[in-house]
This record gives C-alpha cells, structure tokens and sequence, in this order.
C-alpha cells in the first residue's frame, strides 16, 4: 500500500527529471579533449624553430580539431541537456585557451604582429570580466557579430599556422584584419549592452526599494 501511495504520488517517477547530467558525458568529453590539445598544439607549431611546414600542418589539424570541437560540444550540451558546472568554466576556459596559444606562438614566432595580439586578447579578457561585471543584472548572449567573428578569428588563425606563400599570404593577411575589426567592432557593441543591461538592472533595484518603502509606510 505505502509502495503504492508513493508511486502515485509521483515520489520515485521524479528523479529522472531532476536528474543532473554527468561528468563523463560527450560534451565535457569535447571540451576536455579542446584542452589536451593546447599544449600539443603548441609543441607541433613550435617544433623545430617554427619552420617545418610538416609539422605546422600537424599543428594545423590539431588547431582545426580544437575549432569543431567547439562548435559541437555546446550544441550537444544544450540540445541533450548535458549542460553540468564543469562545463560552464571548462568551455570559456578552453576557447580562451587555444586561441590565445596560437596567437602568442605566431607572434612569438615572428609571423604575427604583437599588435594583432594584444588586440584580440584584450577584447577576450575584457569581455569575460565585464559578463563577470553584470551578471547579477542579467547575462549579454552571444550576438550573430560575435560568432562571425569568432569565425573569422578561427580562420585567420588557421591559415597564419600554415606555411603559405604568394596570394594565400596575401590573403590571410586581410582575413586577420577582418577579424580584427570584428573584434573590436563586437567588442564595442558587446560594452554597449553591458553599460544599458547595468543601467536598467540598477533602475530595477531602485525601482524595487522604492516600492518596498512605500508599502513600509502605508503599514
């Protein structure tokens, strides 16, 4: 009877839906996968002084891995609910990871201006500690600018890892400075809605002390 009373009740029948995903599961999988590949992207681009076009094609793939690695680890995060706290650090942790890598490699290495880099880098870091900075108002989602230029970002990227000559230098070289205005285009916007998100989260509250020191009055 007791066995029966609670399964009508619905006691036993709701773990599986407050059931918390896994740590093992196949989109922490990806992003951990994302993060073993820094350091051997980074051994594979600097291997032999840089120089070696085989081992920059390695360092390559390794790279292109890392890229659609995190194109599909938060789709499958989302899409099968396997979204866990490890996966919320581990995936900013290791996008930031991978790209700054290869930046500071390429431009340790001479291929890269300084520039580029601090550019990039400074938009990133800015921009994760300013989501940081409101996120008790609310959270900025990622815009379409912010994946077109994490697209181009990838892409400029990927080529300047490869030893290219003639047109193809030529052209990696506009397809970083697309990405470069991209990113400091969406870093503009992305500063713009912090600062609007913050102002009307900021009116809420007061809105809401407001409120609630009226109705302290009229008790």
């Amino acid at each position: 009877m007791s066995g029966a009373s609670a399964s009508a009740a619905g006691g036993p029948r709701t773990a599986p839906a407050v059931r918390q995903a896994g740590l093992w599961n196949i989109a922490n999988v990806l992003t951990m996968l994302r993060l073993v590949l820094v350091p051997a992207f980074v051994l594979l681009l600097v291997h032999d002084g840089g120089t070696s076009p085989a081992w920059r094609s390695f360092a390559w793939a390794a790279f292109a891995i890392a890229m659609i690695t995190d194109v599909f680890d938060g789709h499958l995060a989302r899409t099968y609910n396997l979204v866990t706290d490890f996966g919320k650090i581990a995936d900013p942790i290791a996008d930031k990871a991978i790209m700054g890598a290869a930046l500071i490699c390429l431009s340790g290495l001479g291929d890269l201006s300084w520039w580029v880099t601090g550019v990039i880098l400074f938009r990133e870091l800015g921009i994760t500690l300013m989501r940081f900075w409101v996120i008790k108002h609310g959270v900025i989602p990622a815009s379409r600018g912010g994946k077109i230029k994490t697209l181009a970002q990838g892409t400029a990227v990927g080529m300047y890892v490869l030893v290219l000559s003639g047109p193809l230098a030529t052209f990696r070289w506009w397809v970083m400075a697309v990405a470069v205005v991209l990113t400091v285009v969406t870093g503009l916007d992305y500063v713009r809605q912090a600062v609007v998100l913050r102002r009307a989260g900021l009116a809420r509250e007061r809105a809401e002390r407001a409120g609630a020191a009226e109705r302290a009055d009229a008790r």
